[in-house]
């Protein structure tokens, strides 16, 4: 529950902060983003899996070339196991990742930034059968991302990011503590209003 409230003080203050900077700089942008997950757990043999992704984002720029970039997201990531087709790992979280952008154009920008997920829900599914895994899965993961962005109009742009788990998602079961991060690649659609 700390953690939970760690992370949205993060956004929360970075939003503060938005209004404070769009006093002396451009504006703060706030927008929407929505796109095609693709996730693995590290640590075994796992295989790609899709997912979706969407939430909202206020960015704030702090000098002419850089700016940062609060979001929420929903983030359904997880993973198949390899050899075993119909056995996945499905995993919800709600994501604040608060990216640090390097603005290369006007339209074009490098970012990289931690990442603070909130497991909301987890499942365990094979064939038509689905197990809840909150007691195996830990309700808080961080990352580290990095991506790039570029805005074919002022408001209409893509993005990609990957970004690398830092943290094991499994808890400890019966003295044995199972690694395994999550790694996730992101392309999307992002508008801002």
């Amino acid at each position: 529950m700390k953690k939970l409230f760690l992370g949205l003080a993060v956004a929360a203050s970075s939003l503060v902060f938005a209004q404070e900077k769009a006093k002396s700089t451009s504006p703060v942008a706030f927008g929407v983003k929505a796109g095609l997950n693709v996730s693995t757990i590290s640590g075994g043999d796992s295989k790609g899996k899709a997912g979706f992704y969407g939430g909202l984002f206020a960015n704030i720029p702090v000098a002419s070339s850089f700016s940062v970039q609060p979001e929420v997201l929903y983030n359904g990531v997880g993973a198949k196991a390899d050899g075993l087709e119909e056995l996945k790992v499905n995993l919800s979280y709600i994501s604040v990742p608060v990216m640090f952008q390097y603005n290369a154009t006007p339209e074009f920008y490098l970012e990289a930034g931690p990442q603070f997920s909130f497991l909301v829900d987890s499942k365990f599914k094979y064939q038509s059968v689905s197990v809840k895994a909150n007691d195996y899965i830990k309700g808080f993961d961080f990352g580290i991302g990095i991506g790039a962005g570029y805005f074919f109009t002022p408001n209409i742009g893509v993005n990609a990011r990957y970004v690398a788990g830092v943290t094991d998602i499994g808890k400890e079961v019966a003295g044995s503590q199972p690694e395994g991060k999550n790694n996730v690649f992101q392309v999307g659609l992002a508008y801002k209003f």
